[in-house]
């Protein structure tokens, strides 16, 4: 009698949860979902951009519900910081699979992609990169290695024919990071340049870590390029791009998609209007719905997207895609529908080779206006 006039005496719902103890309850399913990048260092930035891209995906599936085989699914984003380096890749790599995710979106760079993807592999866990373009990364013979960007063997070419014929460059120096991503692009960009018959005059590397790039450049600056290519970051780019100004050098320089960012704007001052970059990926302002993308992104994380924010949006929902078509959540059953995908996403149709490259690989050409990117040309490879 007591217990039933403390009931009466509580709100409605309180009364109902205490009436129920005891009573099966229909739990909602978790389902996790890795993300990993650097998140600390010199390129933390877009980093975390592409953990944001990931996390816009999975607030938005779970605020729409989501439903695998007739059961309620929530979205868990993992995240883990690589630091944009192997030895650390691989550690949160493991890491990520003790967690049990059923999918992993990353790494970010290519350096880190290919040592951590052998861990992905042993476990059998789908791996989505939405920026690593080094053309090694899905050529090991894994079965778990997916990417949703066009790749350096197209990027590179992209470049050397951009310099071939629009900047009409007949002398080239190449000058790269010695990172995985950064030789890999200068590799493929000085294969295609000489096969278009440009004459390479100097070819140098740095380090991803460097700041003062002065030496290599006054040997640089003696050969009189036309063109300076460089391949690495936003990072090492930008102060190298504002050295060449200020020794007078008034080559161009070209580079690829890990300068391609507004960042570089900042590191590189004025000398920015002189770099032409680009990106494994259709332009944000290209995309059917690339502005309410950029609407809702800048909404959410109070600021402008940096590069790679909507590949890693759509690897989510590459992800999710593939359970609903499975009809279940786990690692290997997501694993076994990636090669089946043919999905229309932000960045366009998303569907993968054997390989697992984009059938449909497109780059797209900036120079700087004003600070700000702006499209000269885009090539579908």
């Amino acid at each position: 009698m007591k217990q039933q006039t403390f009931i009466k005496a509580l709100p409605l719902v309180a009364a109902l949860a205490i009436m129920s103890v005891g009573a099966p309850v229909s739990a909602q399913q978790v389902v996790k979902i890795g993300h990993v990048g650097p998140l600390t260092g010199a390129i933390a930035h877009l980093g975390k951009d592409n953990e944001n891209g990931a996390r816009l995906a999975v607030e938005e599936i779970n605020a729409a519900g989501l439903m695998i085989d007739g059961k309620a699914v929530k979205l868990e984003l993992v995240t883990e910081d690589d630091a944009g380096d192997p030895k650390t890749g691989t550690a949160v790599a493991q890491k990520l699979v003790d967690a049990k995710v059923v999918g992993i979106v990353g790494h970010l760079n290519s350096g880190v992609s290919i040592p951590a993807s052998k861990i992905y592999n042993d476990a059998g866990i789908t791996q989505i990169s939405p920026s690593s373009t080094n053309p090694q990364y899905t050529l090991q013979g894994f079965k778990v290695t997916y990417r949703v960007v066009a790749t350096d063997a197209q990027q590179g070419p992209a470049l050397a024919s951009f310099t071939d014929k629009v900047l009409k460059a007949k002398k080239v120096a190449i000058i790269d990071d010695a990172t995985a991503y950064g030789k890999g692009l200068a590799d493929e960009f000085e294969k295609a340049a000489k096969a278009a018959g440009i004459t390479i005059v100097a070819r140098e590397a740095t380090n991803d870590k460097a700041t003062d790039f002065k030496a290599i450049l006054t040997k640089v600056k003696g050969r009189a390029p036309d063109v300076i290519m460089y391949g690495g970051m936003d990072a090492t780019g930008g102060p190298l791009a504002k050295q060449a100004g200020e020794l007078g050098i008034k080559a161009k320089i070209v580079a690829g998609d890990g300068v391609c960012t507004d960042k570089v704007a900042e590191l590189a001052g004025p000398a920015v209007s002189n770099i032409v970059c680009s990106e494994a990926g259709m332009a944000l302002q290209n995309m059917a719905k690339g502005a309410d993308f950029s609407k809702k992104y800048e909404a959410r994380f109070k600021g402008p997207v940096q590069v790679y924010a909507p590949f890693t949006y759509d690897a989510v929902y590459v992800l999710v895609d593939a359970m609903k078509r499975a009809k279940a959540t786990t690692a290997d059953a997501v694993l076994a529908q990636m090669q089946g995908t043919n999905y229309p996403g932000l960045i366009g149709n998303i569907a993968f080779d054997q390989k697992g490259d984009m059938k449909e690989g497109v780059i797209t050409i900036y120079d700087f206006k004003g600070g700000k990117k702006s499209v000269l040309d885009v090539m579908k490879m």
